[in-house]
């Protein structure tokens, strides 16, 4: 894969969020020549960012231009038998691909970067896509099965008979008399005495409230 340095390197250091970061130690195996079989191993400590698929690191944290790049796609991230604890490693299909081995400072940032860097990939990303427009779309669905379904009638009925308690109490006030007269009215709470019968067989109408 063909990269731009300069841009790569502006995108690293700028100021878009990064997916996760955090100081790792990278394994070195520097090969010697006089024995082909012996080889020392080192670790150096790196500070680590990954933004998008693009894992960088630097030297140090406060470092402007990151000393490498690995371009997750195509690789795996697994748990690896190492002397150190708490190791990783990124490992890529490619047989010719080197694997990096990378040591976290414990057993929670361990996890947190193995499931950071599985979820990188656009490949992944990808499924992910996949599988939520999936949902959309079943959701979708059901929704305009549930419009389609008659159910206004049941709705009205039921705020209908919600709305009954409320007129209630006004419906039974004015029906107690007492000879003739409002209840209200023997009280002397109506304005200019109390409420007099009208035509309709002594029914009275209740006082303004």
């Amino acid at each position: 894969m063909k990269l731009n340095e300069r841009s790569v390197a502006h995108y690293a250091t700028c100021d878009s969020p990064a997916d996760h970061a955090g100081f790792l130690r990278k394994r070195v195996e520097r090969h010697h020549h006089h024995a082909h079989h012996h080889h020392a191993t080192s670790y150096q400590r790196r500070w680590f960012v990954l933004k998008g698929n693009l894992l960088f690191y630097f030297e140090e944290r406060e470092s402007r231009e990151p000393v490498g790049l690995v371009v997750l796609e195509g690789c795996t991230v697994e748990l690896c038998e190492a002397t150190e604890e708490f190791a990783f490693a990124i490992r890529f299909a490619d047989a010719g691909a080197r694997a990096y081995v990378l040591v976290a400072d414990g057993q929670a940032a361990m996890e947190a970067w193995v499931k950071a860097l599985s979820r990188a990939s656009f490949d992944y990303m990808r499924l992910v896509v996949r599988e939520l427009e999936k949902q959309l779309e079943e959701a979708c669905k059901s929704l305009a099965a549930c419009h389609k379904s008659p159910r206004r009638s049941s709705s009205s009925g039921r705020k209908r008979h919600l709305s009954n308690p409320a007129l209630l109490p006004l419906q039974e006030k004015p029906a107690i008399l007492e000879n003739g007269y409002s209840t209200w009215g023997s009280g002397g709470g109506v304005p200019g005495g109390a409420a007099c019968p009208d035509r309709d067989g002594g029914h009275v109408k209740p006082p303004p409230l």
